[in-house]
């Protein structure tokens, strides 16, 4: 388990290195570069899995260290995939903003028989406007996501740490008001989960409704 530990660790450390490339990579290459990150988040996901049977096989005075070890691994990579498909999201709303702009430079005007013209000026700057505002949701939108993501991720990595130590608890022989404070512990922490979901959503409601 070892060995195929510090494997799969080597390699969230190599995407980690490789995600921070994204914004200086040329358009005709970032798609190739997207590509091989995701290739290699799904083998790191491979990993984990056998990495999960393996902890689960593991002797029971070193299970439960080994469990947290995996679930501190599937942590780091589920942000990475986050972070990754954030950026995927912002790059296809910017290609298709300049697909946009580049039709609406390229359109012929010209004036009708009253000789009335059309403010060309005018459109240009007020179709720039609503594509700095659509941007702008685009990126809230996508931090919401990611904030979203995130408190699911921690929600999960919360009820399989809690789990664990109430085992540990049972089999270090805790007394019931230790156990009773950690049990509360968990229930305001996911009392402040819940709250913080609801205040984004809330968030993201207004400014679609306002903004949209």
């Amino acid at each position: 388990m070892e060995t195929l530990y510090h494997q799969t660790n080597k390699h969230i450390q190599e995407v980690q290195s490789l995600m921070g490339n994204l914004e200086r990579t040329d358009r005709q290459s970032v798609h190739l570069l997207e590509n091989d990150l995701q290739a290699r988040t799904d083998q790191i996901f491979n990993h984990l899995e056998r990495l999960e049977i393996l902890a689960s096989k593991e002797p029971p005075n070193r299970r439960q260290n080994a469990k947290l070890r995996v679930d501190q691994l599937k942590y780091d990579v589920q942000h990475l995939r986050t972070a990754l498909q954030n950026f995927q999201h912002r790059r296809y709303a910017r290609e298709a903003q300049d697909r946009e702009r580049e039709e609406l430079m390229t359109r012929t005007f010209t004036t009708n028989d009253a000789d009335t013209s059309i403010p060309i000026d005018e459109t240009l700057q007020h179709n720039s406007n609503l594509h700095n505002a659509h941007r702008g949701m685009d990126d809230l939108l996508g931090s919401g996501s990611s904030i979203l993501n995130g408190i699911r991720d921690q929600r999960s990595t919360l009820k399989g740490t809690h789990k664990k130590m109430l085992d540990v608890a049972n089999m270090l022989g805790l007394s019931n008001t230790v156990m009773r404070l950690i049990e509360r512990r968990a229930t305001q922490d996911k009392l402040i989960m819940i709250g913080g979901m609801l205040l984004t959503c809330i968030f993201m409601f207004l400014v679609i409704r306002y903004l949209g």
